[in-house]
C-alpha cells in the first residue's frame, strides 16, 4: 500500500549525479509498463518493506558485509556528506529536514578522521596567527 509521507518536507526535490540518472533509466527499460522503478520478479508490482528488507540482508551477506540496518544507510550518507564537504543546510533539505540542527543532532556522527582533521584545522588556524 503507498501512503502520504510522514510530513510535508518529506516530499521534496533531489539533485543527483546524472551518471544516477542514466542507470536509473536503463533500470526503468527493464519493465517499462510498471510505474515502480524497482519491481520483485515475482509479483511485478511493488515491494512489501518485508521483502525489501530481506533482499537488503541477502546483499550483505553475499558482499561480505556487517549486517546493518536500511535505515542506518540514512546516517552513513549524512556522515559522509558532512565529512566530503557538504554544507549542512544543504544536507538537511536532502534528508527531508526542517531545521539542520536537528540533522547533526540525530543523524551525523563523527569519525575519528574527521575529529583528527579538526584538530589538525584548529592547529594551523593557531599556527598561523601566533
Amino acid at each position: 500500500m503507498v501512503s502520504q509521507p510522514k510530513t510535508p518536507n518529506s516530499i521534496r526535490k533531489l539533485a543527483i549525479p546524472q551518471r544516477v540518472v542514466e542507470l536509473l533509466v536503463e533500470e526503468h527499460a527493464k519493465h517499462p509498463h510498471s510505474p515502480y522503478l524497482f519491481v520483485p520478479p515475482k509479483t511485478g508490482t511493488m515491494f512489501d518493506p518485508d521483502s525489501f528488507r530481506h533482499t537488503h540482508e541477502k546483499i550483505l551477506k553475499a558482499i561480505g558485509a556487517e549486517h546493518i540496518r536500511f535505515h542506518d544507510l540514512r546516517h552513513t550518507f549524512a556522515t559522509l556528506s558532512l565529512k566530503y564537504g557538504v554544507d549542512v543546510k544543504t544536507l538537511s533539505g536532502a534528508l527531508g529536514h526542517y531545521d539542520a540542527g536537528f540533522t547533526l543532532s540525530t543523524y551525523t556522527h563523527a569519525t575519528e578522521g574527521m575529529k583528527r582533521d579538526a584538530a589538525d584545522t584548529i592547529g594551523s588556524v593557531i599556527s598561523q596567527t601566533m
